[in-house]
């Protein structure tokens, strides 16, 4: 069974989490296909934005497969976490903008792997969070370090310690999505927001991408330095001459990404 979907259509890479009866939760199988999965995506030219979400109507994924984890001796639970890792930050790191659809539950390294992504798009219904301390152990799949990241630290305290499962709007309230779609619109929503990024030169976007999550990690001279080098590299593309020409002849460029 492919227990992760992958498609690719104009340009976009759709990426589905296929556990339904198991809520879309990660078991090692799980997580290796995707890894798979994300490599490909990650030097694959044609690829200019990835959409991650699950299958069914329940649950975005709610994290690691318990039952599965109650298997499973403490070397086995430690060789998991490590894939957890490696994976949400290959994704982390794509080239390419990502979107995480939340379409149902996301706990845990459900929302561990939302967290990995650019943006998270969440159903009015959805109900989401780090509930791990209510299981006796820690985020330990990227949680604890990208949430403080995106919200602050003394807000990613309180979700964390308290284990707190939020609604989508107290998500927004939070910062912790970025929009929030009525569930019968919300592919509608996402194909609306994706085309506001398919209409920009790709090299540019993932330039930018760059410069803005390699700038973070750093000083802001520094930062500027990473800037620099990433807008010098597109100067010498096709689509830089495209977008001039078409401003030009007063007409919407043509980007090819190159």
């Amino acid at each position: 069974m492919n227990t992760v979907k992958y498609e690719q259509k104009d340009f976009i890479a759709y990426v589905t989490l296929n556990r339904p009866d198991m809520l879309n939760a990660f078991n090692y199988e799980m997580l290796e296909q995707l890894r798979n999965v994300m490599e490909s995506i990650q030097i694959h030219p044609d690829i200019r934005l990835v959409i991650i979400t699950g299958s069914g109507d329940k649950a975005f994924s709610v994290g690691a497969d318990l039952k599965e984890r109650k298997t499973l001796p403490d070397t086995l639970v430690k060789r998991n976490l490590n894939r957890f890792g490696e994976v949400f930050t290959l994704i982390e790191q794509l080239p390419q903008p990502t979107i995480c659809v939340l379409n149902g539950y996301a706990f845990g390294g459900g929302l561990e792997l939302a967290l990995a992504c650019d943006f998270r798009i969440a159903a009015d219904t959805v109900s989401l969070g780090l509930t791990e301390t209510g299981l006796g152990i820690i985020p330990g799949a990227g949680g604890t370090q990208r949430l403080p990241r995106l919200i602050g630290e003394a807000k990613a305290l309180e979700l964390i310690l308290t284990a707190k499962r939020m609604t989508a709007h107290e998500a927004l309230d939070y910062g912790v999505v970025t929009k929030v779609a009525p569930v019968e619109s919300l592919h509608e929503v996402t194909a609306d927001f994706a085309a506001l990024f398919l209409r920009n030169a790709p090299i540019a976007i993932q330039q930018a991408k760059f410069a803005v999550k390699q700038g973070m990690k750093t000083d802001i001279q520094t930062g500027l330095q990473i800037e620099r080098k990433a807008y010098e590299l597109t100067i010498p593309t096709e689509d830089r001459i495209e977008a001039l020409n078409a401003f030009a002849e007063k007409r919407p460029p043509q980007f090819k990404g190159r």
